[in-house]
C-alpha cells in the first residue's frame, strides 16, 4: 500500500525544528553554513538519507490475472468521492480515501488445528476495510488492493454504511453524537466538542476462530449502549448524516445500562 516513512528531515541555521524518527521527535541536526538564505536556515541534506517513497505496484499488462494466496483477498477498489452529497466538486487532495471495493478473487484459506477454514467473503461481495491495511496493485487499467481475511472489516448489504456486516470479531457502532454545549450553557465550537466514545451497537461478527477452526461468539449483543475505546476501529458517515465506528470486540470496555 502506498506509504512514506521518514527516518529523519531537519532545518539548521539561525531557526531549527524537531527531526523526526519514524513517529518520534528527535534532537534537529545542526549544519554549520555562512550562506544562510531569506529565512535563516538551510536544509541538512543527510537527514533525507532514510526518506523512502511508496507507491503501488504495477503489474505488466502481460499478467492477465492475479491470484491471491492463503487468507488473502484481492479487492477492486472504489473510486474517490470526486462530489460532496450537496455535489460540490472536491480537489483531490479533499477527496476521502476508499474504504471499499468489490472482491476479485480469494485465497484457498487456512488451516487451524484439524479443520480447513474458507475464506468468508466470496467474490462479488462489496466489503470495507481497515483504512491503513493491504498492499495496492494497479492492475487492468484499475486499482486493487490485496488484503488479509482479517482486514476485512465486513460486507456491505447496501450503499449505506449503517448495513453493514461486520466480519469475525468485529462490532459496527452507532455513535452518540457529541455534545454541542458545555454544562453551563456555552455553545461548543467543532474544535472544542470531546470526541465521544460512546454508541448503540447495530450488529455484531460470528466471532473470532478459536484454536480448532471454530467461532466463539461474541458476548455483545445489538441494541447494548457500550463504551468503547476512543481511537479505536474505523469510522464511517451514514447516508443519513450519523457517525458510525467499526472496531474489534476488544475495544468495547464496558455496557452502559
Amino acid at each position: 500500500m502506498a506509504s512514506i516513512h521518514i527516518s529523519g528531515v531537519g532545518l539548521a541555521g539561525k531557526s531549527c525544528l524537531p527531526c523526526f524518527e519514524g513517529l518520534r521527535f528527535s534532537r534537529p541536526a545542526f549544519v554549520a553554513s555562512s550562506s544562510l538564505g531569506a529565512s535563516g536556515a538551510v536544509l541538512d541534506r543527510r537527514c533525507f538519507r532514510g526518506l523512502v517513497v511508496k507507491a503501488a505496484t504495477v503489474v505488466a499488462p502481460k499478467y492477465t490475472s492475479i491470484k491471491p494466496l492463503g487468507e488473502r483477498v484481492l479487492v477492486k477498489i472504489k473510486t474517490s468521492e470526486e462530489k460532496t452529497t450537496g455535489g460540490i466538486l472536491l480537489p483531490t487532495s479533499s477527496q476521502s480515501k476508499p474504504q471499499g471495493g468489490e472482491v476479485v478473487a480469494v485465497g484457498e484459506g487456512r488451516t487451524i488445528g484439524k479443520n480447513k477454514v474458507d475464506i468468508s467473503v466470496k467474490p462479488g461481495a462489496q466489503i470495507v476495510y481497515s483504512k491503513y491495511a493491504g498492499t495496492e496493485l494497479e492492475f487492468s487499467g484499475a486499482n486493487h488492493i490485496i488484503l488479509k481475511e482479517d482486514d476485512v472489516v465486513g460486507i456491505l448489504q447496501t450503499d449505506d454504511v449503517k448495513d453493514l456486516q461486520p466480519l469475525n470479531d468485529r462490532v459496527l457502532i452507532k455513535v452518540v453524537p457529541a455534545e454541542e454545549k458545555t454544562a453551563g450553557g456555552l455553545l461548543l465550537t467543532e474544535a472544542a466538542k470531546e470526541k465521544p466514545s460512546i454508541g448503540t451497537v447495530i450488529a455484531v461478527g460470528p466471532g473470532p476462530l478459536d484454536e480448532e477452526g471454530n467461532r466463539k461468539p461474541l458476548t455483545i449483543s445489538p441494541g447494548s449502549t457500550v463504551l468503547y475505546s476512543k481511537y479505536a476501529g474505523n469510522e464511517f458517515k451514514g447516508a443519513e448524516g450519523s457517525d458510525y465506528i467499526a472496531l474489534r470486540a476488544s475495544d468495547v470496555m464496558a455496557v452502559l445500562s
